[in-house]
Order: structure tokens, then sequence, then C-alpha cells
């Protein structure tokens, strides 16, 4: 089973991720995407520990090649963030320019190798603001991965100001 869970910054994504591998009774993996770089990263993956501190989560922290990720076939894997991904592979290491094509097949050979993947990412792109192209080619990445993503999902969900509104599927939990 596989779940998209999208939405704005701080809208609820992450618990409601929690809340859905939570109910798996086996192996608990929290696919950490977020390199630990400056002052507020660190404050959100203290924070994020903190939210799973006691829930049985062990931490893989994975920022690039996502499909190489070091995962056994009986777990059930919560993947944070696409945003934090898609930096990772566009701005470090091997400068992959337009990383959808291969975040997706990595995801999709991830989802077919686990019991349960639920993958947190984020909308971007709909303030209308013009930005550099840096940031413009950033943000066409993630609503290309975000769509082929919810084209396999078995769920497709946004978090709106903590409220979860199933777009396919169903709500897992």
């Amino acid at each position: 089973m596989t779940t998209l869970i999208t939405g704005g910054s701080k809208c609820g994504k992450s618990s409601l991720a929690e809340s859905i591998i939570s109910r798996y009774g086996g192996k608990k993996i929290y696919l950490a995407a977020m390199q630990p770089f400056g002052d507020e990263a660190q404050i959100i993956i203290k924070r994020h520990r903190e939210q799973r501190k006691n829930k049985g989560f062990e931490t893989v922290e994975r920022y690039t090649d996502i499909g190489g990720a070091p995962l056994s076939e009986d777990c059930a894997v919560l993947l944070e963030c696409i945003g934090n991904l898609c930096a990772n592979e566009m701005f470090a290491g091997e400068n992959i320019i337009c990383p959808a094509e291969k975040i997706i097949k990595e995801l999709q050979q991830l989802a077919g190798r686990v019991r349960e993947l639920v993958i947190v990412s984020v909308q971007v792109g709909a303030d209308g603001i013009d930005y550099a192209e840096g940031t413009a080619a950033y943000i066409r990445e993630i609503g290309k991965i975000n769509s082929g993503i919810a084209a396999f999902a078995d769920n497709v969900i946004e978090c709106v100001f903590g409220i979860p509104v199933v777009l396919k599927g169903e709500l897992p939990c």
C-alpha cells in the first residue's frame, strides 16, 4: 500500500503520516531525507524526533538515491519529505538537473519492496509568485514528482489546516 500525503507548511502532514504508520504492527522505518544543514533544519529534525519518540520508529537517513535505501520487505516506511529529496538531488552531489523521473522510478521500486510506504510531500507553486529560474525549476520538479507518485499511489491525501482530504483511495487510519 502506498499513500501520498501532501499539503502546505505546518498543516499536519507529518502527524497524519505517523498515525498511518503507527497502526502497522511490524518494523517501522522513518526514512529521513532532510540534511541537517543549519539551525532551522536542526530544530525541525529535533521536533520530528520528539514526535516519533516512543512510537517504535527506526530512523534511516537517506538524502539521495532513495531507491537504494537498506530496507527489509516486511517493514512499513514513512518517507519525509519529497521537497528535501528533490533539493538534495538537484543541488548536491551529481547535480541532477531534472530529478523527477529518477525519484519517481526509485519510489516505485521502493513501494514494491516494502509492506507499506507513506510519502510526505509539499505543495509548492500555487502562490503565483514569479521566482528565479533555479527556484522555478525546483517547483516544477516537485510538481512532476507529486503527479508521478499520485499516479501509482493507492491513496492520495491533502492536509488542509490539519484536516485530511482524500483525493484518491481512502484514509488508511
